[in-house]
């Protein structure tokens, strides 16, 4: 593993929409707010990297006539 554990979507999700809020009450001194602008965008992008990996999965768990391959987690590719 590349990373010894990862956050969870969930995780991440919950974190963005707390910074959101903090963002959106407008309280913050300046240099703070920066600093959640700078997390949330961090937050963003890996949330949109997951489901891009997810939209990957599915996809490669249907063959080109629209059937569902079987499908192995541990393999990189479903079989042909």
């Amino acid at each position: 593993m590349a990373e010894e554990k990862e956050m969870q979507f969930e995780q991440a999700m919950q974190q963005l929409e707390e910074i959101v809020q903090k963002l959106e009450a407008g309280e913050a001194p300046l240099e703070d707010t920066i600093t959640l602008y700078q997390q949330g965008m961090e937050l963003s992008a890996y949330c949109q990297k997951k489901l891009q990996n997810a939209e990957k999965q599915l996809i490669r768990m249907m063959d080109k006539d629209g059937n569902e391959t079987p499908f192995d987690p541990t393999a990189g590719e479903p079989n042909e």
